[in-house]
């Protein structure tokens, strides 16, 4: 029932989904609120009338990121216990009676937070309240529910990385990127870590960090603020308060050279990524490196690759003289800690990961000498409202973007702002950051060099692949 959580790196936010909120509040009029109850938790209320249906989402400010090394993975793992009951719940009973109810539920986690939904009826907005007020504060499990859970997480490592050539090698790549941001970490933990975890391990985990002023609780639908406020503070409001600990800050030094790495793996084909260290969006009103040229690289990305037949896709996959069966850019716009931009690519029969690797920046420099058209950017732009435009029938996707502005700290309107500022960055913007960030100094390159493969496994599922994993 729950999904396998994605273990590439989670830097990567889509343009798409960060502005998702700004379109949905401007159709749908009814502004959301934002409320903090007496033991510091935050309630986002949002109405939308559309369908008698509502989204509850509670999001934890923790993840990845915040875990130390020798214990990688306890984020996740704890999520997969958070399933596991409290002393009114037996494990699994949450999602029995979610289901009962007749919603649906899951949870995910990254590097910056850990999340929790249910889509349910609106009228049964108060029983699931009910239910993740309860989970948040008394989650418990016995040892043996631990011990059966983290074979799960395991073996969705083996399928989900150690199966996966390209996820390998985007591991390792983070790995050497940084040297000591946190997002060197893998989201599910290297496997020696979550070999030597403990209940324990977890338990502490879970008393550190979820703690109500924390943590996010987002309400979305067809609901009345004033009634949800209300239902928060009964549910929510008796969970005890506690101090959020202190984060020392983690630095990543200066990188002063060129990385390179080289993955051997059995593969079909090789593949190649290059990471660039830029600069993300700490401020809506921040300028210089830390707004405007975090947003200008947002834009590069779109140029290079944010519509079917962009320069990417025109310059390297077609023709007779192609050199790669696929490419693609993407930029971290933001998170909470630094931002990496992809340029990845795919060699054609006969071509090498370098001769890839070598047309990738070209196209970066190639901005960076003769810039972009203005239609070019326009282009950009349009699509970029029209595909705000799909995404308001999502009540999820306007309680999944409230959230996640939260957790960077950011204001209920952020989507507006960033809709507002995206629309503003200039053709001399884009060409001035593709001049200014693509150097061998801020760059990593990962090669992923195939192996041969074997014919005894070549081309069949795993067991666990077949069955499917679940919390």
């Amino acid at each position: 029932m729950k999904r396998l959580t994605p273990l590439l790196p989670p830097l990567v936010l889509t343009l798409i989904g960060l502005l998702g909120g700004a379109a949905a509040q401007a159709q749908t009029q009814t502004q959301a609120e934002q409320f903090t109850l007496p033991n510091g938790m935050t309630l986002i209320v949002k109405p939308d009338r559309r369908a008698p249906t509502a989204v509850h989402m509670l999001w934890v400010r923790v993840g990845s990121m915040d875990e130390v090394d020798g214990n990688s993975g306890l984020a996740h793992a704890l999520e997969h216990l958070m399933f596991k009951g409290t002393p009114t719940l037996k494990p699994g009973e949450f999602s029995r009676r979610v289901a009962a109810l007749g919603g649906r539920e899951n949870a995910f986690t990254n590097a910056d937070y850990t999340g929790y939904f249910q889509q349910i009826p609106a009228i049964r907005l108060a029983d699931v309240m009910k239910l993740e007020a309860d989970r948040f504060a008394h989650n418990q499990w016995k040892d043996d529910e631990f011990k059966k859970e983290i074979e799960v997480v395991k073996e969705e490592r083996r399928m989900r990385t150690e199966d996966n050539p390209r996820a390998q090698l985007h591991e390792a790549l983070s790995a050497t990127t940084f040297v000591a941001a946190p997002y060197r970490r893998p989201v599910i933990g290297w496997m020696s870590d979550l070999d030597s975890m403990t209940p324990d391990d977890a338990r502490a985990f879970y008393r550190r960090w979820y703690t109500p002023a924390n943590a996010v609780v987002v309400v979305a639908g067809d609901v009345d603020v004033a009634q949800v406020r209300k239902l928060a503070e009964r549910y929510y409001g008796p969970v005890p308060q506690r101090a959020v600990p202190a984060r020392k800050p983690q630095t990543e030094p200066v990188q002063m050279g060129l990385r390179r790495i080289e993955f051997k793996a059995p593969a079909e084909q090789a593949y190649v990524a290059l990471a660039f260290k830029v600069p993300g969006l700490q401020s809506l009103s921040a300028p210089g490196p830390q707004g405007d040229d975090a947003l200008a690289l947002t834009v590069l990305s779109a140029v290079l690759d944010g519509y079917s037949g962009a320069r990417l896709d025109r310059a390297l996959t077609q023709g007779p003289d192609r050199v790669a069966d696929s490419a693609g850019s993407s930029n971290g716009l933001m998170g909470r800690g630094p931002q990496l931009f992809y340029l990845e690519g795919v060699p054609a029969q006969g071509k090498t990961p370098e001769q890839v690797e070598a047309a990738l920046r070209e196209q970066v420099a190639r901005v960076a000498r003769e810039g972009v058209s203005e239609a070019e950017l326009q282009r950009v732009k349009t699509q970029w409202v029209a595909s705000e435009v799909y995404k308001l029938d999502s009540v999820f996707n306007q309680a999944r973007e409230l959230a996640s502005y939260w957790i960077q700290g950011l204001p209920l309107d952020a989507g507006e702002q960033l809709m507002a500022r995206l629309r503003a960055v200039t053709a001399a913007q884009v060409q001035a950051v593709a001049a200014k960030y693509f150097g061998d100094d801020q760059l990593t390159v990962g090669v992923l060099r195939p192996q041969p493969l074997d014919a005894k496994t070549s081309g069949k599922p795993k067991a666990a692949a077949a069955a499917g994993l679940r919390h």
